[in-house]
């Protein structure tokens, strides 16, 4: 099975991609780990993609779709694949379905975790990161530690991310709304389309999820 997987900041698209690639028996394909394994790996779109990070500029599309057909190429995608964060445009979209077509494939979905904006905003404001070890992660709201401001695990100093800050989600969420929102309306003229309401446990989220694919919906 071949699945994007869309959504706005703070839809749980990381947590919800690696329970369902687990349950389905497929990869999950993030940009993230992308340009990390590139970089790390010193290959030559890595080296590139270094290039204009280290700069300061955009990575363009190109090195971007470079790095996900290289890995969609690999013998554990044979059988499938769970695309998350990619494609994040127009563009991307259109060269997936090129390279797809190419291939003699096709996907089977595209599923849109659906969050109001005013639960992400809170969702990820609310978020407070330990210092000493940003795995340990609570929330002002959903979460909250013993004591404010401190991490129960191991007593560090909670803050929060210059990126969690209600201003700058916001403005996430502007970009998403231009560059990335305009290719679920593409895969619906597509009939690839599978709304999933996002909000519940994540559980709750993985069962409607697959669910929907395995309706064929």
């Amino acid at each position: 099975m071949r699945i994007v997987l869309v959504g706005p900041p703070g839809a749980g698209k990381g947590t919800q991609a690696a329970y369902l690639a687990k349950n389905l028996a497929i990869p999950h394909i993030s940009t993230g780990d992308l340009f990390r394994a590139n970089i790390s790996q010193g290959t030559p779109l890595g080296v590139e993609a270094k290039s204009y990070m280290d700069a300061g500029n955009l990575v363009p599309d190109s090195v971007t779709i470079g790095m996900a057909e290289d890995r969609m190429e690999q013998a554990d995608a044979a059988e499938g694949f769970l695309l998350d964060g990619f494609p994040r445009n127009l563009g991307q979209a259109e060269a997936l379905d090129e390279y797809l077509k190419n291939s003699g494939l096709k996907l089977d979905a595209v599923l849109d975790l659906e969050v109001p904006e005013e639960e992400v905003v809170k969702r990820i404001a609310g978020r407070r990161i330990c210092r000493n070890d940003s795995s340990h992660v609570f929330h002002a709201e959903y979460n909250k530690p013993k004591a404010e401001g401190v991490c129960d695990v191991c007593g560090g100093e909670l803050y929060q991310r210059d990126d969690d800050r209600e201003a700058t989600v916001r403005k996430r969420l502007e970009v998403y709304h231009t560059e990335t929102e305009p290719i679920i309306d593409y895969y619906k003229d597509q009939d690839l389309v599978v709304t999933i309401p996002a909000l519940g446990k994540v559980e709750e989220v993985t069962k409607r999820a697959m669910d929907a694919l395995q309706r064929g919906e």
